[in-house]
């Protein structure tokens, strides 16, 4: 999983990637530590892109993205948000939509 450290590098990726993953995590959050190998293992299976955002390393992202509450996954396709996930993951959800856009594409 790729790290962000800025949000101009986010809107950059969002303009670029066909389709990706965005997990928004904080150091101090033990869920995010735990989802975390989860959240890659899954991008690893599906083939799917990642990024990761450490929310308060980019509070530019949090706000413009209105995250309010960590973990989050974020599923990107063509430029827009197709899924999203806070708190509490579910992964079968997640492996779905990953296979809904990676069937478009």
């Amino acid at each position: 999983m790729k790290k962000i450290k800025s949000y101009d590098e986010l809107q950059k990726i969002i303009k670029e990637e066909k389709q990706f993953m965005l997990y928004v995590s904080m150091k101090n959050c033990s869920i995010c530590h735990v989802d975390t190998p989860k959240i890659e293992k899954i991008s690893e299976e599906n083939n799917f892109i990642s990024y990761n955002l450490e929310a308060s390393e980019v509070p530019e992202a949090v706000g413009q993205l209105s995250l309010f509450a960590v973990p989050v996954v974020i599923l990107f396709y063509e430029g827009k948000e197709f899924h999203r996930q806070a708190k509490i993951i579910d992964f079968e959800e997640l492996e779905y939509r990953i296979g809904q856009i990676s069937e478009k594409y």
